[in-house]
């Protein structure tokens, strides 16, 4: 079996997990800067760490180059996890009564994969058939 063919989905996780933590910390210290809007805290923190994210993949998953392509792509990737994890959410609680506590959790181990390919299909470059 070939392990190493795995390495860029474990990568992909670690960065996922590490991103998670950065938007977090970002949130609650933005949190304690704009008092008086938790929105603007989010929207900063979510912002800041999706570059990161970007930066992370592009360097450590996927080990390529960043290009400015690649960097206004890379949202589609968000779009896809917010879509999948959003109705997956739903599924889990309003259709097969899964707690409203626990089915975010799942819906995010949902999403990896399909977040994963469209990371991949926009970080990674295609060898160009040139015979």
């Amino acid at each position: 079996m070939n392990v190493q063919k795995y390495f860029p989905l474990i990568r992909f996780c670690m960065v996922g997990v590490i991103n998670t933590g950065t938007y977090y910390a970002l949130y609650l210290l933005f949190l304690h800067v704009f008092s008086w809007v938790y929105l603007l805290s989010h929207i900063s923190a979510f912002v800041l760490s999706m570059i990161g994210s970007f930066f992370m993949n592009t360097y450590f998953t996927y080990k390529t180059k960043p290009s400015l392509k690649k960097f206004f792509q890379f949202p589609l990737t968000y779009v896809v996890n917010i879509t999948i994890t959003t109705s997956s959410v739903y599924l889990l609680v309003d259709q097969l009564g899964m707690d409203e506590n626990i089915a975010p959790l799942l819906a995010s181990l949902i999403a990896i994969p399909f977040t994963f390919v469209v990371s991949k299909k926009i970080l990674v470059s295609k060898p160009s058939n040139s015979s």
